[in-house]
């Protein structure tokens, strides 16, 4: 069981956080969660997928980084090799959690920061502090606190977009074959995709509702987002042949 605890400057006076990106730090990962919100950014580097949720009978969409288990193509000794990293990987080592409030009703909970004390991120040595010596927030702290409230509306904002997706029969599998420039060939499975053709064939009022729902945009980002799938079959054929 992880070892989470809600952030707190008396506790956590001395922690630091290691920010570099780095496969023993947790960021060898094939892929994350993102948001509808998100894909305007998301598609400017990676393949945006669809994955069958183990919570529920939904979908999630995921940013690919690499084929097999572990692998994030975009690690390299210089750091993370793309100029936009998921929230959801920046986020680490703090999670959102909900207290309730004791002013207000049962169902009143107001969002809190936890941090994640088992992670490998966490220090007393190095990193960025949570808190000033002086005492106070230290930039860094600010700044996610941010970034988690971010992704928390990003969240909220996306709820109903599998759901929107699905009354439209807009998801399909998808199956990848890959060719390695070495010659291997693989194949990428269990994963959904825009159905382009049910997608031209919408008509003009169901394209104006998915539009008006913010959803049209992020549709079209990913489909586009595909094309990086030619980048990661570079990257993974460059590391082959190291």
């Amino acid at each position: 069981m992880k070892n989470i605890e809600l952030v707190n400057s008396v506790k956590h006076k001395n922690t630091r956080v290691i920010t570099r990106k780095d496969e023993a730090l947790g960021d060898g990962v094939m892929l994350t969660n993102t948001f509808p919100m998100e894909f305007h950014f998301i598609q400017a580097h990676y393949p945006i997928l669809f994955q069958k949720s183990k919570e529920n009978d939904g979908y999630n969409a995921v940013a690919l980084f690499g084929f097999e288990e572990g692998e994030n193509l975009f690690l390299s000794e210089r750091g993370w090799d793309a100029s936009y990293i998921p929230l959801m990987m920046q986020r680490h080592p703090f999670l959102i959690g909900f207290q309730r409030n004791p002013a207000g009703s049962e169902a009143e909970k107001n969002r809190v920061m936890h941090i994640n004390m088992d992670s490998p991120r966490v220090s007393e040595i190095e990193g960025e502090r949570l808190f000033l010596e002086q005492g106070g927030n230290s930039e860094y702290l600010e700044y996610m606190a941010s970034l988690l409230e971010t992704i928390h509306v990003w969240n909220e904002q996306g709820k109903g977009f599998d759901k929107v997706l699905l009354e439209h029969n807009l998801l399909e599998p998808v199956t990848f074959d890959i060719t390695l420039t070495t010659g291997r060939q693989a194949q990428l499975l269990g994963f959904y995709t825009i159905n382009q053709d049910v997608l031209n064939k919408l008509s003009g009022d169901v394209l104006g509702k998915l539009n008006e729902q913010g959803y049209l945009l992020p549709i079209y980002m990913a489909v586009a987002s595909i094309a990086n799938m030619n980048k990661l079959i570079k990257l993974k054929s460059q590391r082959e042949a190291e």
